[in-house]
Protein backbone atom coordinates (compact mmCIF):
# COMPACT_ATOMS: atom_id res chain seq x y z
CA UNK A 1 0.00 0.00 0.00
CA UNK A 2 1.45 3.34 -1.05
CA UNK A 3 1.54 6.51 1.03
CA UNK A 4 1.47 10.15 -0.05
CA UNK A 5 3.04 11.87 2.94
CA UNK A 6 3.65 15.44 3.99
CA UNK A 7 6.00 16.07 6.90
CA UNK A 8 6.35 19.33 8.80
CA UNK A 9 4.71 21.28 5.96
CA UNK A 10 4.85 25.04 6.42
CA UNK A 11 3.67 27.57 3.85
CA UNK A 12 4.20 31.29 4.23
CA UNK A 13 3.21 34.16 1.99
CA UNK A 14 5.24 37.08 3.26
CA UNK A 15 4.49 37.38 6.96
CA UNK A 16 1.32 35.26 6.76
CA UNK A 17 1.64 31.59 7.68
CA UNK A 18 -1.02 29.65 5.75
CA UNK A 19 0.01 26.11 6.78
CA UNK A 20 1.57 25.33 10.16
CA UNK A 21 3.78 22.24 10.55
CA UNK A 22 1.35 19.83 8.95
CA UNK A 23 2.01 16.10 9.11
CA UNK A 24 -0.24 13.97 6.93
CA UNK A 25 -0.15 10.40 5.62
CA UNK A 26 -2.60 9.52 2.85
CA UNK A 27 -2.70 5.78 2.24
CA UNK A 28 -3.60 4.61 -1.24
CA UNK A 29 -6.81 2.64 -1.69
CA UNK A 30 -9.04 4.97 0.35
CA UNK A 31 -11.48 7.83 -0.22
CA UNK A 32 -10.62 10.92 1.81
CA UNK A 33 -12.74 13.97 2.45
CA UNK A 34 -10.93 17.25 3.09
CA UNK A 35 -13.14 19.84 4.75
CA UNK A 36 -12.51 23.27 6.18
CA UNK A 37 -13.75 26.84 5.95
CA UNK A 38 -12.70 29.24 3.22
CA UNK A 39 -9.12 30.25 3.85
CA UNK A 40 -8.40 27.25 6.08
CA UNK A 41 -5.59 26.10 3.79
CA UNK A 42 -7.22 23.26 1.85
CA UNK A 43 -6.20 24.29 -1.66
CA UNK A 44 -2.74 25.33 -0.53
CA UNK A 45 -2.19 21.93 1.08
CA UNK A 46 -3.40 20.06 -2.00
CA UNK A 47 -1.23 22.13 -4.31
CA UNK A 48 1.84 21.39 -2.18
CA UNK A 49 1.08 17.66 -1.97
CA UNK A 50 0.93 17.58 -5.78
CA UNK A 51 4.07 19.69 -6.34
CA UNK A 52 2.18 22.58 -7.93
CA UNK A 53 3.26 24.89 -5.13
CA UNK A 54 6.54 24.67 -3.18
CA UNK A 55 6.39 24.37 0.60
CA UNK A 56 8.28 26.99 2.59
CA UNK A 57 9.42 24.19 4.88
CA UNK A 58 8.89 20.43 5.01
CA UNK A 59 8.83 17.54 2.55
CA UNK A 60 6.30 15.65 0.44
CA UNK A 61 6.98 12.04 -0.56
CA UNK A 62 5.17 9.26 -2.37
CA UNK A 63 6.31 5.84 -1.18
CA UNK A 64 9.39 7.49 0.26
CA UNK A 65 10.41 9.36 -2.91
CA UNK A 66 10.27 13.15 -3.05
CA UNK A 67 7.38 14.37 -5.20
CA UNK A 68 8.89 17.74 -6.17
CA UNK A 69 10.26 17.60 -9.76
CA UNK A 70 9.85 13.81 -9.74
CA UNK A 71 8.13 12.83 -12.98
CA UNK A 72 7.76 9.21 -11.89
CA UNK A 73 5.91 10.14 -8.70
CA UNK A 74 3.82 12.86 -10.33
CA UNK A 75 2.69 10.49 -13.10
CA UNK A 76 0.74 8.61 -10.40
CA UNK A 77 -1.15 11.71 -9.26
CA UNK A 78 -3.95 13.74 -10.87
CA UNK A 79 -4.89 17.04 -9.25
CA UNK A 80 -8.05 18.35 -10.87
CA UNK A 81 -9.10 21.84 -9.84
CA UNK A 82 -11.21 24.70 -11.16
CA UNK A 83 -10.45 25.65 -14.76
CA UNK A 84 -9.91 29.31 -15.50
CA UNK A 85 -11.65 30.89 -18.47
CA UNK A 86 -8.78 33.35 -18.64
CA UNK A 87 -5.11 32.46 -19.12
CA UNK A 88 -1.93 34.55 -19.07
CA UNK A 89 -2.38 34.87 -22.83
CA UNK A 90 -5.99 36.05 -22.62
CA UNK A 91 -9.28 34.16 -22.76
CA UNK A 92 -9.14 30.36 -22.82
CA UNK A 93 -10.05 29.63 -26.45
CA UNK A 94 -9.48 25.87 -26.27
CA UNK A 95 -12.43 23.71 -27.12
CA UNK A 96 -13.42 21.10 -24.54
CA UNK A 97 -12.14 18.29 -26.77
CA UNK A 98 -8.82 20.14 -27.21
CA UNK A 99 -8.51 20.65 -23.48
CA UNK A 100 -9.12 16.93 -22.87
CA UNK A 101 -6.58 16.03 -25.56
CA UNK A 102 -4.03 18.17 -23.71
CA UNK A 103 -4.88 16.43 -20.44
CA UNK A 104 -4.53 13.05 -22.14
CA UNK A 105 -0.88 13.79 -22.85
CA UNK A 106 -0.14 14.11 -19.14
CA UNK A 107 -1.63 10.83 -17.94
CA UNK A 108 -0.19 7.50 -19.05
CA UNK A 109 -3.33 5.60 -18.02
CA UNK A 110 -5.80 7.96 -19.71
CA UNK A 111 -9.00 6.13 -20.71
CA UNK A 112 -10.30 7.75 -23.90
CA UNK A 113 -13.43 5.62 -24.11
CA UNK A 114 -14.32 6.44 -20.53
CA UNK A 115 -13.84 10.15 -21.26
CA UNK A 116 -16.30 9.85 -24.17
CA UNK A 117 -18.80 8.07 -21.93
CA UNK A 118 -18.55 10.88 -19.36
CA UNK A 119 -19.06 13.53 -22.06
CA UNK A 120 -22.32 11.80 -23.01
CA UNK A 121 -23.40 11.24 -19.42
CA UNK A 122 -22.99 14.90 -18.46
CA UNK A 123 -24.30 16.12 -21.84
CA UNK A 124 -21.43 18.49 -22.46
CA UNK A 125 -20.68 19.85 -25.93
CA UNK A 126 -17.07 18.85 -26.65
CA UNK A 127 -16.92 21.43 -29.42
CA UNK A 128 -17.68 24.34 -27.11
CA UNK A 129 -14.85 26.61 -26.01
CA UNK A 130 -13.76 26.76 -22.37
CA UNK A 131 -14.36 30.51 -22.28
CA UNK A 132 -18.07 29.96 -22.98
CA UNK A 133 -18.79 27.30 -20.37
CA UNK A 134 -20.96 27.87 -17.32
CA UNK A 135 -19.49 27.26 -13.86
CA UNK A 136 -21.25 23.90 -13.72
CA UNK A 137 -19.87 22.79 -17.09
CA UNK A 138 -16.37 23.88 -16.06
CA UNK A 139 -16.76 21.56 -13.07
CA UNK A 140 -17.86 18.76 -15.39
CA UNK A 141 -14.64 19.15 -17.40
CA UNK A 142 -12.55 18.87 -14.22
CA UNK A 143 -14.48 15.74 -13.25
CA UNK A 144 -13.92 14.16 -16.67
CA UNK A 145 -10.18 14.87 -16.47
CA UNK A 146 -9.96 13.43 -12.95
CA UNK A 147 -11.88 10.24 -13.67
CA UNK A 148 -10.56 9.53 -17.17
CA UNK A 149 -6.98 10.08 -16.01
CA UNK A 150 -7.21 6.73 -14.17
CA UNK A 151 -4.49 8.12 -11.92
CA UNK A 152 -3.66 6.03 -8.88
CA UNK A 153 -4.13 9.06 -6.62
CA UNK A 154 -6.87 11.39 -7.82
CA UNK A 155 -7.46 14.71 -6.08
CA UNK A 156 -10.50 16.89 -6.76
CA UNK A 157 -10.80 20.40 -5.35
CA UNK A 158 -14.47 21.52 -5.09
CA UNK A 159 -15.52 19.23 -7.97
CA UNK A 160 -19.27 19.82 -7.73
CA UNK A 161 -19.26 23.64 -7.67
CA UNK A 162 -22.12 24.88 -9.81
CA UNK A 163 -23.59 21.43 -10.47
CA UNK A 164 -27.27 20.67 -9.90
CA UNK A 165 -28.35 17.83 -7.61
CA UNK A 166 -28.67 15.31 -10.46
CA UNK A 167 -25.14 15.95 -11.72
CA UNK A 168 -23.78 15.87 -8.18
CA UNK A 169 -25.36 12.47 -7.53
CA UNK A 170 -23.96 11.21 -10.83
CA UNK A 171 -20.50 12.30 -9.72
CA UNK A 172 -20.76 10.62 -6.32
CA UNK A 173 -21.91 7.37 -7.95
CA UNK A 174 -19.05 7.51 -10.45
CA UNK A 175 -16.50 7.89 -7.66
CA UNK A 176 -17.98 4.93 -5.78
CA UNK A 177 -17.96 2.79 -8.94
CA UNK A 178 -14.37 3.73 -9.79
CA UNK A 179 -13.21 3.06 -6.26
CA UNK A 180 -14.96 -0.31 -6.18
CA UNK A 181 -13.66 -1.35 -9.61
CA UNK A 182 -10.08 -0.05 -9.43
CA UNK A 183 -9.17 0.69 -5.80
CA UNK A 184 -8.02 4.18 -6.80
CA UNK A 185 -7.36 6.72 -4.08
CA UNK A 186 -9.63 9.76 -4.08
CA UNK A 187 -9.07 12.93 -2.07
CA UNK A 188 -12.07 15.24 -2.36
CA UNK A 189 -12.22 18.78 -1.00
CA UNK A 190 -15.77 20.09 -0.79
CA UNK A 191 -18.07 22.51 0.99
CA UNK A 192 -21.13 20.32 0.34
CA UNK A 193 -20.43 18.11 3.33
CA UNK A 194 -23.81 16.50 4.00
CA UNK A 195 -24.12 15.02 0.50
CA UNK A 196 -20.55 13.81 0.22
CA UNK A 197 -20.06 12.53 3.77
CA UNK A 198 -21.15 8.98 2.93
CA UNK A 199 -18.33 8.79 0.35
CA UNK A 200 -15.56 9.48 2.82
CA UNK A 201 -13.83 6.51 4.39
CA UNK A 202 -11.59 8.97 6.20
CA UNK A 203 -12.11 12.65 6.91
CA UNK A 204 -9.50 15.37 7.29
CA UNK A 205 -10.64 18.54 9.03
CA UNK A 206 -8.36 21.55 8.59
CA UNK A 207 -8.73 24.90 10.32
CA UNK A 208 -6.39 27.86 10.56
CA UNK A 209 -3.70 26.07 8.61
CA UNK A 210 -3.65 23.10 11.00
CA UNK A 211 -5.14 19.61 10.73
CA UNK A 212 -7.53 19.16 13.63
CA UNK A 213 -8.66 15.61 12.78
CA UNK A 214 -7.63 12.88 10.36
CA UNK A 215 -9.72 9.87 11.24
CA UNK A 216 -12.00 7.12 9.99
CA UNK A 217 -15.31 8.92 9.37
CA UNK A 218 -17.50 6.34 11.09
CA UNK A 219 -15.20 6.19 14.12
CA UNK A 220 -15.20 9.97 14.44
CA UNK A 221 -18.99 10.25 14.23
CA UNK A 222 -19.42 7.35 16.68
CA UNK A 223 -17.75 9.59 19.28
CA UNK A 224 -19.95 12.62 18.49
CA UNK A 225 -23.15 13.26 20.43
CA UNK A 226 -26.04 15.69 20.43
CA UNK A 227 -27.20 15.98 24.02
CA UNK A 228 -30.47 17.81 24.72
CA UNK A 229 -32.80 18.43 27.62
CA UNK A 230 -33.18 20.90 30.44
CA UNK A 231 -30.21 23.22 30.75
CA UNK A 232 -29.40 21.88 34.20
CA UNK A 233 -29.52 18.23 33.08
CA UNK A 234 -27.43 18.89 29.95
CA UNK A 235 -24.78 20.82 31.88
CA UNK A 236 -24.51 17.94 34.33
CA UNK A 237 -24.38 15.27 31.59
CA UNK A 238 -21.68 16.94 29.48
CA UNK A 239 -19.46 18.03 32.33
CA UNK A 240 -15.91 16.85 31.69
CA UNK A 241 -16.38 16.35 27.93
CA UNK A 242 -15.13 18.46 25.00
CA UNK A 243 -18.22 20.50 24.12
CA UNK A 244 -18.00 22.28 20.76
CA UNK A 245 -21.24 24.18 20.69
CA UNK A 246 -24.33 24.81 22.82
CA UNK A 247 -27.65 26.44 22.04
CA UNK A 248 -30.22 27.43 24.63
CA UNK A 249 -33.89 28.30 24.13
CA UNK A 250 -35.58 29.17 27.40
CA UNK A 251 -34.80 26.32 29.75
CA UNK A 252 -34.03 23.87 26.90
CA UNK A 253 -30.42 23.27 25.92
CA UNK A 254 -28.58 21.40 23.16
CA UNK A 255 -24.88 20.54 23.26
CA UNK A 256 -22.66 19.01 20.57
CA UNK A 257 -19.66 17.18 21.96
CA UNK A 258 -16.91 14.76 21.04
CA UNK A 259 -16.02 12.03 23.52
CA UNK A 260 -12.86 9.92 23.64
CA UNK A 261 -14.85 6.77 22.86
CA UNK A 262 -18.27 5.67 21.58
CA UNK A 263 -21.11 4.23 23.66
CA UNK A 264 -21.18 6.83 26.42
CA UNK A 265 -24.13 6.65 28.86
CA UNK A 266 -25.16 10.19 29.69
CA UNK A 267 -28.05 9.14 31.90
CA UNK A 268 -31.82 9.16 31.51
CA UNK A 269 -32.39 12.86 32.12
CA UNK A 270 -31.13 13.90 28.67
CA UNK A 271 -31.91 12.86 25.11
CA UNK A 272 -29.01 11.55 22.98
CA UNK A 273 -28.84 11.68 19.17
CA UNK A 274 -26.11 11.00 16.60
CA UNK A 275 -24.40 13.94 14.90
CA UNK A 276 -23.85 14.29 11.15
CA UNK A 277 -20.42 15.25 9.82
CA UNK A 278 -21.78 18.61 8.69
CA UNK A 279 -23.26 19.39 12.11
CA UNK A 280 -20.07 18.33 13.88
CA UNK A 281 -18.02 20.53 11.57
CA UNK A 282 -20.40 23.46 12.17
CA UNK A 283 -20.09 22.99 15.92
CA UNK A 284 -16.28 22.92 15.64
CA UNK A 285 -16.36 26.15 13.65
CA UNK A 286 -18.56 27.83 16.26
CA UNK A 287 -16.18 26.69 18.98
CA UNK A 288 -13.22 28.13 17.05
CA UNK A 289 -15.05 31.46 16.66
CA UNK A 290 -15.54 31.61 20.42
CA UNK A 291 -11.90 30.72 20.98
CA UNK A 292 -12.87 27.63 22.94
Amino acid sequence: MGVLAGKNIVKKYGKETVLKNIDINLETGKIYGLIGRNGAGKTTLLSILTAQNPATEGTVTLDGEAVWENEKALSRICYSREISQVTMLGTNNLKVKEYLATAKAFYANWDEEYAKELIKLFKIDAGKRIRGLSKGMLSVVTIIVALASKAEITILDEPVAGLDIVAREQFYNLVIDEYANTGRTFIISTHIIEEAASLFERVIIIDGGEIKFEENTEDLLARAYRVSGSAEAVDKAVSGYKVYNTETIGGFKVAILLAEEPGIDFGEEVHIEPVSLQNLFYAMCKSAEKGA
